[in-house]
């Protein structure tokens, strides 16, 4: 007989990801499913299974074909001509860490958990980080 899952049986470990000279989108759906928990042998979709993932030279990530100069990010205000946009080239240069926080964002599911995933993620510009002990390799 098959036990269902509580959420007194769900553990939350910690996961170590080197992002250097990774391609965003592969390293992304990796990520994704760390933070959802889809690998776990107790998962449920509507339980929160996931693990803490730790990534490290999250700023050394590359794209692939045309998109370091063709890909562009929006954002919109809700204001009337408030929509922004940023090429890829410029979100690397000013906020390297958003251009792995979004891909990520977009391959989890969108529910109330997707907000509770994304603080589990840790972003980190160089291989320093604050979560040396915790880390299972």
């Amino acid at each position: 007989m098959i036990k269902p899952t509580k959420q007194s049986d769900i553990t939350h470990q910690w996961q170590y990801i080197d992002a250097n000279d990774q391609v965003v989108g592969r390293i992304s759906t990796k990520i994704a499913q760390l933070l959802v928990g889809k690998s776990k042998p107790y998962f449920v979709r509507h339980l929160d299974c996931g693990d803490h993932v730790v990534v490290v030279n999250a700023d050394k990530v590359r794209v692939t074909g045309r998109k370091e100069t063709n890909k562009t990010y929006t954002s919109y205000s809700g204001y009337p001509a408030g929509l922004k946009r940023t090429s890829f080239e410029k979100m690397q240069h000013e906020k390297p860490l958003e251009i792995l926080r979004r891909s990520v964002s977009g391959m989890l599911p969108k529910n109330k958990l997707r907000d509770v995933w994304l603080k589990r993620l840790h972003l980190f510009k160089g291989s320093e980080h604050p979560y040396g002990d915790k880390l299972i390799k």
